[in-house]
């Protein structure tokens, strides 16, 4: 079908943004799914973003406003055209840990605009060096462990919000210890309120995942507010919501403060980019079109740099929504488009509802929206894929909930980057031989009655070679040398699984080469690369080895040791 010119039309002046592509390529026929979805998606986020402004630390408000930057930029400039952008869970409990101990009690607004504006420049900067790559620095089970601490803190941090108790206390165990001592003080319509909108949305959302339950929640409790008079009760609600919109500003933050967020602009960026990009190719891999990782880091630059002079707070992408929009058939950004009108009419004419909006029901919000971020089902998983995996994630979740998030965010990193190290500083390894009725060579280790060919051994090392695994290589290949009941004659190392070498790995391999010619033992190598080759090359090795001892194929080792062995049996 053609482009739909009276939707975009002669749009070829615009930079080659996805987004702008997108609509210039518009299928008509998608319209009424992207309308659709764009009016549902709004109104689940209305509700949801406000419960998240609170979450953040700022007013309920605040979190509509900062909604309205990245419906609008990453329309334009994201590479994903289904997935919603705008505040979330995970940077909002972020942001309020790393604004509190600045805030003096009453300066929130101001400085999760800057944080806003910090996270934005960072991931510019992170566009600008083509960082797309760092995404994949946090592994499955550190994601499934950081948002379930993530969670936890969220649960936590909306205790006193549900049950109406005055809790102070910053961290998880303060606001649990906070909770149990201070049950006498519940109050008791704002608790019941809580708990009705809880079992309403986990209702609501289990038969029908389409609707917009956040939004029907807190229609229904302000409704039984006002009706019942329960504000009069002691029922907290939104209050008085400023007119008009948000206005432009530029954050100003006192210098003293810049170093502790610029700390944590770093950590909320590697997070919020970490799930913005692992969202959008979950939903790319699904209905398979490409995303720019790269691209994923620019939109959301300038999406937090938005939020930043417009008084918001830092953001990321919507699981929760991008599933919705997903479900009613989103084709492209235009759903975004649609449901940033709803919000802008929503500001315009209907801030009286707004501000009665119960604040416990916002709290069952986050609440429920946390439990989802738990996933009990995955840890499973992982305790019977590999016990080890299971260990990471549940440091981690100890790890956030020991400290605060932001370090949360370091230990996360660590142990994924510690994890990568350990399978690269101990991968597998094998000595290649024959086993009865099977061709080709084969791991011994892995076949009854497989044997290597007398006075020959191949040896295989799974990885690359370099500075954190070549002791581990060379104790291991000696070891197999020494290993053999007949004498040695060869000693051949396989580099299929080795596509590179550092100085540290080559200096290794001299090393090796040395202690095993020291021994009479012929060193050899098979299968090596182009690209090793002339690493290989450069470093030395092979003027000493000699251009004669590298082997294309394992068939031609052997047919060159029997050629000078011929007593060897070939198996």
């Amino acid at each position: 079908m053609p482009p739909v010119s009276a939707i975009t039309p002669k749009l070829a002046w615009l930079p080659q943004f996805p987004g702008i592509h997108q609509l210039r390529h518009y299928q008509r026929s998608w319209l009424p799914n992207d309308v659709l979805a764009g009016v549902t998606v709004a109104a689940y986020l209305i509700p949801q973003c406000m419960a998240y402004g609170e979450l953040a630390g700022v007013d309920p408000i605040v979190g509509l406003w900062a909604i309205l930057p990245p419906l609008l930029i990453y329309a334009f400039l994201g590479s994903s055209p289904q997935l919603s952008v705008g505040p979330e869970s995970t940077t909002a409990v972020m942001t309020a840990v790393a604004i509190a101990p600045l805030a003096n009690g009453s300066n929130y607004a101001p400085l999760a605009a800057a944080l806003a504006f910090g996270v934005g420049l960072v991931c510019l900067l992170g566009y600008m060096l083509r960082l797309g790559f760092l995404a994949n620095l946090l592994s499955k089970p550190i994601l499934v462990g950081y948002m379930a601490g993530v969670a936890l803190i969220m649960i936590a941090g909306q205790l006193g919000k549900i049950s109406g108790i005055n809790i102070s206390a910053q961290t998880v165990i303060g606001q649990g210890l906070a909770f149990i001592r201070h049950l006498d003080q519940i109050h008791g319509p704002t608790l019941l309120l809580g708990l009705l909108v809880l079992v309403f949305l986990g209702s609501i959302q289990s038969r029908f995942p389409t609707a917009p339950g956040p939004l029907l929640a807190v229609l229904l409790a302000t409704l039984t507010s006002t009706l019942l008079h329960l504000n009069q009760q002691g029922v907290a609600v939104v209050g008085t919501i400023p007119a008009g919109l948000p206005q432009f500003t530029l954050p100003f933050i006192p210098k003293q403060d810049w170093l502790t967020l610029g700390a944590s602009a770093i950590g909320i960026a590697i997070v919020g980019y970490s799930d913005n990009v692992l969202t959008a190719r979950i939903f790319a891999t699904r209905h398979r079109y490409p995303i720019d990782a790269n691209q994923e880091l620019l939109a959301l630059g300038i999406a937090n740099l938005g939020n930043g002079l417009l008084q918001g707070f830092p953001i990321s992408s919507s699981g929760s929504r991008t599933v919705i929009g997903d479900a009613l058939g989103s084709r492209s950004q235009v759903f975004s488009l649609v449901a940033f009108g709803v919000v802008m009419s929503v500001l315009l004419f209907l801030r009286p509802l707004l501000a009665l909006f119960p604040t416990a029901a916002l709290g069952a919000i986050v609440v429920y929206a946390a439990t989802r971020l738990i996933d009990l089902a995955e840890f499973r998983r992982l305790s019977q894929f590999r016990t080890s995996e299971l260990a990471l994630a549940l440091v981690t979740t100890l790890g956030v909930l020991a400290t605060d998030i932001l370090i949360g965010v370091a230990v996360a990193i660590s142990l994924s980057v510690i994890d990568l190290f350990a399978r690269l500083a101990r991968p597998h390894d094998a000595v290649l031989g024959k086993v009865p009725g099977l061709s080709g060579l084969h791991d011994i280790a892995d076949w009854e009655g497989a044997t290597t060919l007398p006075g020959l051994v191949l040896y295989r090392y799974d990885a690359p070679l370099c500075f954190a695994n070549v002791e581990n290589f060379k104790r291991r290949a000696l070891q197999a040398i020494a290993d053999e009941v007949a004498p040695v004659h060869w000693f051949v190392l396989s580099t299929e699984a080795i596509s590179e070498v550092d100085i540290t790995a080559a200096d290794a391999l001299a090393d090796l080469y040395e202690e095993v010619s020291d021994q009479g033992i012929t060193f050899a190598l098979t299968r090596v690369k182009q690209e090793l080759y002339g690493q290989l090359q450069h470093s030395g090795l092979l003027d000493a080895i000699g251009p004669e001892r590298v082997y294309p194929t394992l068939s031609g080792v052997i047919e060159a040791f029997q050629s000078q062995h011929p007593a060897t049996p070939d198996g």
